[in-house]
């Protein structure tokens, strides 16, 4: 996952830091040098670094601590506020044109995964009650019209194509297809290359012109470092651009993409993307002070409720909780959660988005999707009795249900002796103010973690 070598520097480095009263000059310049190192290793514009370096040293040597706070949590604090500014300070949601339908034009390079986030981002405007339209004007790249219909049917958006005739047109008359069938946002997915050339500039330019896009997003791989900085600033130079949307955040990037692409082009991260499927939430809002608090090892329980929400829905979390609470929680409730969970994201990202777990002290604690994969099996091998009434299950039903699955009795055991132990733990915990204040998250993660 991005971020996680830098993560763990930075951590590292203000675990040194020690004591109260004032923090020393000596103090600040000792955990810059390890924050300057880390910054620059996980490929950050070294401008970047020097003025956030700075800025960070300026505001920490001399200041006040409160009695409340270590050194270096104090140094933490100064730290995450200035990453939280580095990366544009606050959300910036995509614009909505008083004259619809609202245009946004999609761009970026070849591979960068544009026309699968061309579909997340219809996907996610269809939930929120929007009728988007997604037009095909990719006519270079072989099968990309096709790649878009696919993506599109699984999504549920229609796709609007003229087949290979100039994009430009096919451009203007998906907007006006798209005013004359009430449908209200256009999303033009345009021709990428392997690198920015005059000729995919010029046909960006006489598109933006012919439709007027509302906002022109620059969809950029987070892998390719400080290159897609660059390329991110050529495009704004040359065409202009509104905010960008970083793709394969769950790769093995170092994240300095992220960290320097305000501060270099000037525009926001709009959105993020993890994963290449389409049919699952991967795509999400860009928020810089939850990622600030991720990167420092606080957590990011906002965006795990935000997360669980989407999956969750409120009736069914409400009858789940009336069920543990009378301790009548079957094996197929505890599947359906599972099922729903595996939806949210990796699951060991999202044990890292609680405060205190992204640390060492958990390195060797992991979620297993085979693990869960497994388990899956050895319940949808039981029958809806067992599943319903879990004592039953004696040890000639053990063996049936193992050999129905290709597992041992042994683990059919480990699976009945832990769900008999997370019910009575989440029995407790129904009664706790961390349950009421946040039904989903807690039925979603709880769980999850138990087993």
């Amino acid at each position: 996952m991005a971020f996680e070598s830098l993560a763990e520097k930075l951590q590292e480095a203000f675990k040194k830091l020690t004591g109260g009263g004032k923090v020393s000059e000596a103090d600040v310049k000792a955990a810059m040098r390890t924050v300057k190192l880390a910054l620059l290793e996980a490929d950050v514009n070294y401008a970047v670094v020097k003025d956030f370096i700075s800025k960070v040293s300026e505001k920490a040597v001399g200041a006040e601590i409160l009695e409340s706070l270590s050194a270096g949590q104090h140094i933490i604090k100064i730290v995450r506020d200035e990453l939280c500014q580095l990366m544009g300070g606050e959300r910036t949601k995509l614009a909505v044109s008083d004259k619809l339908p609202t245009v946004i034009l999609m761009c970026g390079l070849q591979g960068t995964g544009k026309t699968t986030v061309s579909a997340k981002l219809a996907a996610m405007l269809k939930k929120e009650g929007k009728k988007p339209l997604l037009a095909a004007c990719d006519i270079y790249r072989p099968a990309a019209i096709k790649q878009l219909q696919v993506v599109g049917e699984k999504v549920g958006v229609p796709v609007f194509e003229k087949g290979t005739q100039d994009p430009v047109k096919t451009a203007s008359q998906a907007v006006e297809y798209a005013r004359a069938n009430g449908l209200d946002t256009v999303i033009v997915d345009t021709a990428g290359r392997l690198h920015i050339d005059d000729d995919m500039m010029d046909e960006m330019k006489n598109i933006a012109k012919a439709v007027e896009p509302d906002e022109t997003l620059l969809v950029v791989d987070a892998m390719t470092g400080q290159d897609a900085v660059t390329v991110a600033k050529s495009f704004n130079e040359q065409i202009g651009m509104d905010g960008i949307i970083m793709t394969k955040m769950d790769g093995d990037t170092r994240g300095g993409a992220a960290l320097s692409a305000k501060a270099v082009t000037g525009k926001p991260i709009k959105f993020i993307s993890s994963g290449e499927k389409v049919d699952e939430d991967t795509l999400e809002p860009f928020y810089p002070d939850r990622m600030a608090s991720r990167i420092l090892g606080m957590g990011d329980v906002l965006t795990l409720i935000d997360r669980a929400e989407k999956m969750f829905d409120q009736q069914q979390a409400i009858a789940l909780e009336e069920k543990i609470r009378s301790s009548k929680m079957t094996l197929d409730d505890f599947l359906e959660q599972m099922e729903a969970m595996q939806k949210m994201g990796d699951l060991n990202d999202i044990i890292k988005m609680i405060p205190g777990m992204n640390s060492k002290a958990m390195a060797n604690v992991s979620v297993e999707e085979k693990q869960l994969e497994r388990t899956k099996a050895i319940i949808r091998s039981m029958t809806p009795k067992e599943r319903a009434n879990p004592d039953i299950i004696n040890f000639n039903r053990k063996k049936r249900i193992a050999a129905g699955c290709g597992q041992q009795v042994a683990d059919v055991n480990r699976l009945l002796k832990s769900f008999d132990e997370m019910n009575k733990m989440m029995k407790q915990l129904t009664g706790g103010k961390m349950m009421k204040k946040n039904k989903a998250m807690m039925n979603a993660f709880n769980k999850k973690m138990r087993f």
